[in-house]
């Protein structure tokens, strides 16, 4: 499982690494064109587009990580018993609540269907707003990728200081 956490980690690394770039090139591109008096429509829009892009596939890179926001620290605290049910609690709140993104964001497509861009009317706005549901789905996959070592750090005797992933590499020796 490790294994398969650290590719699907790699893949969200390559994804987000790829839209810092483009957006980077993007960006300069721009700034050249609107410099030399010849500035490009569709710019703004697109720039806007990518920066969202990179905040969600961001936000799914992270989730593998184990880095979103959360408060480790004060759930570290507490004995195994609560630490494991606050744990279990938080994890099926945290997916709860990206399987109803991915489905409000698939419906928000459906409703963008026709529209397009407006600087780009050949690119559809669902095209953009996709990522609304595959980083639903990405952030969910990452959650139960992780959630072994989560479940590992909860049940430990000493969780403060320790990471969720530390705690499944003793529980694995």
């Amino acid at each position: 499982m490790l294994k398969l956490r650290r590719l699907y980690e790699s893949i969200l690394e390559w994804i987000v690494i790829a839209l810092m770039t483009v957006l980077a090139v993007e960006v300069t591109v721009g700034v050249v064109f609107r410099t030399i008096g010849h500035s490009l429509v569709w710019y703004d829009e697109v720039a806007s587009i990518l920066l969202a892009w990179l905040t969600f596939y961001g936000s799914a890179y992270a989730a593998a990580k184990r880095g979103h926001i959360s408060c480790p620290e004060l759930v570290a605290l507490m004995p195994p018993g609560p630490r494991l049910a606050v744990t279990i609690v938080v994890e099926a709140l945290v997916i709860g609540f990206f399987a109803l993104l991915g489905v409000i964001g698939w419906q928000v497509l459906e409703v963008l269907a026709t529209d397009t861009l407006v600087s780009l009317p050949s690119v559809p706005v669902s095209y953009a707003q996709s990522v609304i549901p595959i980083s639903a789905v990405l952030i969910i996959v990452a959650e139960l990728l992780t959630l072994p070592e989560a479940l590992a750090w909860a049940r430990a005797e000493r969780a403060h200081g320790a990471t969720a992933e530390g705690a499944a590499r003793e529980a694995s020796h």
